[in-house]
């Protein structure tokens, strides 16, 4: 039988978890054309109603803080830390990935970077702010410690997060990607685990979608030589 203090914290990982695997699922198709940039727009606003719907388990469900999912406030420290993990990813962890995916004949990001460069720039911008928010406040932040209380473990927790993490991405970048998500996902938890900081994770995820996909718009946007 279930306690029912627990019923509450199962019906947020419902949310975090089932929400974006809803999302990524054939469901998605419900809500339209998915290369449409308006279907991308509701993408992205269904992310955020999903963050929405986890607070107000949070604050009016499980009566709890915020500080109970990782909310430390706006502190400047949080932002430091974030783009010290920012650098960390764009100029270490991603190519390093790049290149184990090439080398092993995985299939690499540029097809669905190829498709999201066809959006305009300011919702490439906006994707990435969702994602940086969305993703790390259902995963790292809710789901991520409410299974280790749960459970008892970082390691369940870790495993269960980052693996769902990474197969929500499926649908777009395929299975090549979606290891690469297992290794980054792994480590903003890891990241997580130690700093117990959600603003810091949400800063290093949001600016490494947008220095990636802004750079992507660019280079696939490009003229290719011969053009007229």
């Amino acid at each position: 039988m279930i306690e029912p203090d627990v019923i509450p914290t199962l019906a947020g990982l419902a949310l975090a978890l089932g929400g974006p695997a809803l999302l990524s699922s054939p469901v998605h198709r419900l809500l339209g054309d998915e290369d449409a940039l308006r279907t991308r727009v509701v993408d992205q606003l269904c992310l955020l109603a999903m963050v929405g719907g986890v607070i107000i388990v949070v604050l009016f469900w499980e009566v709890r803080s915020l500080a109970s999912i990782g909310w430390r406030g706006l502190g400047l420290a949080s932002f430091a830390w974030g783009v010290a993990l920012t650098i960390f990813f764009m100029w270490v962890l991603l190519p390093a990935e790049v290149r184990v995916l090439a080398r092993l004949q995985l299939g690499g990001f540029d097809k669905g970077l190829a498709k999201l460069s066809r959006m305009p720039e300011w919702f490439l911008l906006f994707a990435a702010i969702v994602a940086g928010v969305a993703e790390e406040t259902l995963f790292r932040g809710y789901a991520f410690e409410r299974i280790a209380e749960l459970t008892g473990s970082y390691t369940i927790a870790g495993l269960v997060t980052v693996v769902l993490f990474a197969l929500v991405h499926l649908r777009l970048w395929g299975w090549g990607p979606v290891a690469a998500f297992i290794v980054s996902g792994a480590a903003l938890t890891l990241f997580f685990v130690w700093r117990g900081d959600l603003l810091a994770n949400i800063v290093a995820h949001a600016s490494t979608d947008a220095v990636g996909l802004l750079r992507a718009s660019t280079r696939f946007r490009k003229p290719q030589q011969g053009d007229g």
